[in-house]
């Protein structure tokens, strides 16, 4: 027996000392929830776990970017339903206007409103804003390698490729003439494409109203029912004659830009260039086809504007389902990113957090071990007392 050293008692209390810990680290998990509350507990499930986090945090965020990026959609759609309102309103005006039962005068008070709604589709475009930012005058617009806009009486949109050609640069003007240029039938109606380049030089081209005119190689195209809606000849036409005597001749720029390049990228993903890109075209009335010089101050120039307004719902309604189909997009990604960021926490879960029943049954475990070592502690202590019934 020996009093200096009491192993009995040091064993006891380094048994206690284990069981405190495991105590204190079980009272850690059960109030914050968490089975990994620092590297030391789990470090692989640590780094797993932050990982999985940051993916977590990047696609509820995702969520966010997609949800505003419907609410632009919405704003500029908002704005394009008003619009369509103002074109069938302008039209009524231009059907009216045609009929010679209205005096002079009455057309004045026509072509006053007439006015006053084309003066309010650019107000709209120029004034429909998310977030500071302009929607709809053009400043959004996607660009292409080069593209050519209609200007005066007409409402054709085409886009050109790029001009691979010594005979002319990617910039210059363009005039788009409709009628008969080669002695084809009375039937067949020709588009003949001119180019005027920065130099001054003249290039034409002539194809059918096929819709695509091929030129170096590339090809032209615009819209064949716009270009139809100015084509209301009758009878014979000579050849090298235009429709309505000049009225079809439309004037355009060509203007060079990179290709396809959206200025908006809504980025709906957790990583690094998960993102979708569009653009908003311009619904100014010019760039619709709706310049100052339609008016319906006369029937012959009535029916005209009959023609342009047309062409000008065609295009805000193409450009409504382009938003539409957007948005329908994104409401899709809304809900495959929700269902990402559910399934993804579910699993950092199972790293990261404690299952509280488990660590409830370690805890009580360890109080009971904790109480029944303090009292061994307590009677290894008394082992060195009974050397003193020796000395007696």
């Amino acid at each position: 027996m020996r009093i200096y050293h009491n192993m009995e008692a040091m064993n006891a209390w380094r048994t206690l000392t284990g069981v405190k810990s495991d105590m204190g680290k079980s009272l850690e998990k059960l109030s914050s929830g968490l089975r990994i509350n620092r590297a030391a507990d789990d470090a692989a499930g640590l780094a797993i776990s932050e990982k999985m986090r940051n993916q977590i945090k990047g696609l509820d965020t995702a969520v966010r970017n997609a949800q505003d990026a419907i609410s632009m959609i919405q704003t500029a759609e908002g704005g394009l339903d008003e619009v369509h309102s103002i074109l069938k309103r302008m039209r009524e005006l231009a059907v009216q206007a045609t009929s010679d039962t209205n005096t002079d005068a009455d057309r004045v008070q026509l072509q006053n409103e007439f006015t006053e709604l084309r003066d309010e589709i650019n107000r709209i475009a120029k004034t429909t804003q998310f977030n500071t930012k302009n929607l709809l005058d053009g400043s959004l617009k996607e660009t292409r390698d080069a593209e050519a806009k209609l200007v005066s009486p007409g409402s054709a949109h085409f886009a050109v490729g790029t001009l691979v050609s010594q005979n002319y640069t990617k910039s210059g003007n363009i005039i788009l003439e409709v009628g008969q240029f080669t002695g084809s039938s009375a039937s067949t109606l020709e588009v003949k494409a001119t180019f005027i380049t920065a130099t001054g030089s003249a290039v034409t081209y002539v194809a059918s109203t096929a819709g695509a005119l091929t030129i170096a190689g590339t090809s032209i195209t615009w819209d064949t029912n716009q270009i139809a809606s100015i084509n209301d000849y009758g009878g014979t036409l000579a050849t090298g004659t235009v429709v309505d005597g000049g009225a079809a001749v439309v004037y355009g720029q060509v203007t060079a830009g990179a290709t396809g390049v959206a200025p908006l990228n809504f980025h709906i993903g957790a990583n690094e260039g998960q993102v979708i890109s569009m653009g908003f075209e311009s619904m100014k009335a010019d760039d619709l086809g709706l310049t100052t010089g339609i008016s319906i101050d006369s029937a012959s120039n009535a029916e005209f504007a009959i023609s342009a307004v047309d062409a000008a719902v065609y295009r805000v309604s193409a450009f409504r389902a382009k938003l539409g189909a957007a948005q329908n997009r994104l409401e899709h990604t809304v809900k495959n990113l929700g269902v990402a960021s559910e399934n993804l926490t579910a699993a950092e879960s199972r790293i990261r957090d404690a299952d509280m029943a488990k660590v409830m049954a370690e805890f009580t475990k360890q109080q009971i071990l904790m109480q029944s070592g303090t009292a061994m502690l307590s009677q290894s202590n008394q082992l060195p007392q009974q050397v003193l019934q020796l000395l007696r």
